[in-house]
Parts: structure tokens; sequence; C-alpha cells
């Protein structure tokens, strides 16, 4: 048993309000269960219960033990002097006020509907994968539809938390911010920590400064990524190593160690193309930031960040070791990738910024993506939720990471549905 279950019943009123008595044997009336806020403090606040005719105003908190409240240390805690009752599922000891009255009591244990109570143990039941994957088929296609569009909303201001700290770092400068998280999301997951310290410790602004010169912006990228630091054969890896000291000297640049990583890569996504299309990107578009944000579909995001790399690239994946000639222009599913997680929380947070409504154009892209392909797709798949578009896959895959992985089955609308099914 856990204290969310016991939130669970009091917010939906899974229980019998009509015959309701305290440990004490006082007659309750619910007048009011009050706001369920999920913050720090009381579990709901600003409750109206009525005792024995007596109408009450404030606080409810909730423990599994009444002991609880000793164990959370409340009673040192003046935010919890306003609590009118407290709702446990076993009381096992006497709570008193500052007065030293007792606190009122709601023991839930024989409360509550035992066909609800089986159907809460058995979603909290640990499974395979999820908790719910032996009953998830019994959910609505209708709390799904609504549910996957909260999740997408979710994942945007989950993103839009990591562009807020960069918008800090950056004095609320877009451009600058972007050009870190657009880094980060060239890197993918395995690099996206390194590419975004290099471009944070570069700057847009020094970046800016050499963006009419290829090789000087190929030189700050590989220099600090970490990349420069062999004795190499070829001359343009020598070049680099020139003109990075050069530009370090001349934007009294300090080093910084940072280390890529090429394992488990394949050749494309080896760092070092993803960081000469990421210089090829900036030297080619000068205004990339408000390209992005003026666009008006995905075709034409895919046109602006659609590069390749210089020519030493296209024979070369990475220093001194030639291979066949190949152009290594940025992939459609690449540029999805781009799209999804770099492009799209960027336009969500710079309309928040700037105050603009919610559009639910930004959703509607995604239903335009071709579905991501991972183990969590293909385990959702199998369970018989199909994704057609990348809106189901980046909902599923925030199902699963924020909700499934996290156990938060009541503040699931799947999860919920299955409980209340008592």
């Amino acid at each position: 048993m856990k204290e969310d279950f016991l939130h669970f019943i009091w917010l939906h009123k899974k229980l019998d309000f009509s015959n309701l008595k305290t440990t004490s044997g006082e007659t309750i009336t619910v007048l009011s269960t009050g706001i369920y806020t999920q913050q720090a403090g009381p579990d709901f606040f600003n409750a109206k219960i009525e005792i024995n005719n007596q109408v009450w105003a404030g606080n409810i908190e909730m423990h599994v033990k009444s002991s609880d409240w000793y164990l959370h240390n409340h009673q040192n805690d003046d935010n919890y002097n306003n609590v009118i009752l407290h709702v446990v599922w076993e009381h096992d000891t006497v709570v008193f006020y500052p007065n030293n009255k007792p606190i009122p009591v709601l023991e839930l244990k024989n409360q509550i509907n035992k066909a609800l109570l089986t159907n809460y143990l058995n979603l909290k039941t640990a499974k395979n994968w999820i908790f719910c994957e032996n009953d998830i088929k019994l959910v609505t296609q209708f709390t799904i539809a609504n549910f996957k569009e909260k999740l997408l909303i979710e994942r945007l201001q989950q993103k839009e938390e990591v562009i807020k700290q960069l918008l800090v770092y950056n004095k609320n400068d877009f451009n600058a911010s972007f050009f870190v998280f657009l880094a980060k999301n060239f890197g993918l997951n395995s690099n996206g920590s390194a590419f975004e310290a290099t471009a944070n410790h570069i700057g847009l602004n020094v970046f800016q400064k050499e963006q009419n010169n290829l090789l000087h912006l190929e030189a700050l990228l590989f220099g600090f990524a970490g990349l420069l630091n062999g004795d190499f054969q070829d001359q343009y890896p020598k070049d680099l190593q020139q003109t990075f000291l050069y530009l370090k000297q001349k934007h009294q640049l300090k080093d910084v160690f940072i280390q890529v990583n090429f394992f488990k890569h394949r050749p494309d996504n080896f760092p070092t193309i993803r960081l000469a299309q990421l210089a090829q990107l900036y030297f080619l578009k000068k205004h990339l930031f408000e390209q992005i944000t003026s666009a008006n579909s995905p075709e034409q995001i895919h046109k602006i960040l659609n590069v390749q790399v210089s020519e030493y690239w296209e024979t070369h994946y990475v220093f001194d070791q030639e291979s066949k000639s190949k152009l290594k222009k940025t992939s459609k599913a690449f540029l999805d990738l781009l799209l999804i997680n770099a492009v799209l929380p960027m336009r969500f947070a710079y309309r928040n910024y700037m105050g603009e409504p919610f559009s639910d154009s930004l959703l509607e892209w995604l239903e335009n993506i071709k579905p991501e392909q991972n183990s969590i797709i293909k385990r959702f798949d199998a369970l018989g939720f199909k994704s057609n578009s990348s809106y189901d896959t980046q909902a599923f895959i925030h199902l699963k990471k924020k909700y499934c992985d996290l156990q938060k089955c009541l503040s699931c609308s799947i999860g919920s549905e299955l409980i209340k099914n008592a």
C-alpha cells in the first residue's frame, strides 16, 4: 500500500462518503475534498468537512499509517497546523495539534470497495515490462487518444526546461541557446553531452565571427571536441590544428577536456561526420534560428537542415584513413530526429517565451513524421498499440519513461481507468 492510492481514492471519491466516521466514532460529512496540488505541504488544500455538526475548513493530510506523521516530522512543521482531517489506511497512533488536542482521523482500510483494492494490487504487481501489460487492452481508445496529447505536451514541457536552463546561461539569447541545443542533438544520445559542452565552450558569438570561413568553424568544433590532438599525416587535419591554435589565441579561449565517443556508432553517425555537418550548416545558414522559427512545415525544416560535409570528409570518416567517396548528407531519418528533439521543443519554448498561445500545429507536425523504431516502440506494438507516426512514438516513449518506469500508475489515465472499473 502506498499513499498515492489514498490520494487516488480521495480525489476520485472512490468510497462511500455518506457513511464516514472518525476513529473515535464522530460522523464526518465531506463538503469539499479540497485541491490536490501535489506540492510540498499537506496533500489536499482548502477542504471543508463537517464533524458532528461543526464545519471545519482547512487541509487534509494522508498517510499509510498514522505514525507516518512523526516519521515525516510533520509535528515540527507549521504548515501542518491547519490539518482538519488525517486520512490513513491504518490508524496505529494518535497525532496531536500544538494545543494537545488529537487530530480527527479517518481510517480507510475497511471503507474501500474490495474490487477496487484488488484492481490496484493487481496493477501494482510486478510484470515483465510494465505493470498493466496484461490489462492494457481493456482501456478504451478514447482514453488512449486523449492521454497521448497530454503526454506529448508534457514531453515538450520537459524539453523546454532544458532550454530554459540554456536561456539563463545565455542571458535569454535564443540564437545562442539554439546553437547549443542543436549541437546536443547532432551528437545523439552517446555524444550529446560532449557536443553540448563543445558548443557551450565556443559560444555562438565566437562561432558567428568565424562563420564565413568553414575551416575555422571545423577547427573550433573538432578542436574543443578533443579530435585534434594526434600526430596527423594528411594536410587537412594539420591545417585544422594550426587554425585551432590561432583561434584559441584570437578569442582568448581556454582549453577544456571533452571526449567524444565512436564506439557502437555506424560510420555515418561518427562524431567527425556530425561535427562536419554542423559546421557546414552554420557556414551556409547565416540566420538559422530565424529560419527555423519562421518555417511553416516539416518539409521546410528538412530543407533548411539538409547539408552535407566538406570535401575531405567525402572520402574520410576519421582523420588519415581514406574511404570510398560519399557525399554524407544528413539523412531524412536524422533530420526527423532533429525536428522532433530540437526544432519542435525550441519552437514550443520560443512561443511560450513570446506569450503566444499553444498551437496544435506543433503536434500535427509529428503526425507527418514516420514512427521511430526502438525497443520501447516494439514492446508497445507487441501489446497491440501500433505506432503510425512520431505522434504515437513520442507519446509512448514519454509514457514508458515518465509513468511506467516511475510506477506512477495512479497519475496515468490508463492506470486510473483500469482501477476505476471496479
